[in-house]
């Protein structure tokens, strides 16, 4: 199996140079930094303050179910069910998403998800 990551600064297009070079060479796409962002914004809604709360944050990751659904548009980000492929790219969810990525067992949870969804 094929695995390519692309990190760099927020901003910097890698999504859209992501999802170029998996359409030409017929991969399956994965944005974890949609991933990061929706469990961050599972956070969010239950009132944790993320960095004030980790335990709290890992005791709820197992609630937390992320499903990415590709199309022609771009991949729609579903949590829990609910799709919040919007409400991802909001101030908030960034720096959620941020606060949620430095803690290694949320990055365990990602992790997890993407071998479901490779």
């Amino acid at each position: 199996m094929i695995r390519v990551a692309i990190d760099g600064p927020s901003g910097a297009g890698k999504s859209t140079i992501s999802r170029y070079i998996a359409k030409e060479l017929g991969l399956v796409y994965i944005d974890t930094g949609a991933m990061f962002r929706a469990i961050g914004v599972f956070m969010l809604r239950k009132g944790i303050v993320i960095k004030q709360e980790v335990l709290k944050v890992i005791e709820l990751l197992p609630e937390v179910e992320v499903e990415l659904i590709p199309g022609e548009e771009g991949t729609k980000v579903l949590l829990c069910g609910e799709d919040v492929t919007t409400e991802i790219r909001t101030p908030d969810a960034s720096m959620a998403a941020s606060d949620v990525s430095a803690i290694p067992e949320v990055r365990g949870k990602v992790l997890v998800l993407e071998k479901k969804m490779s």
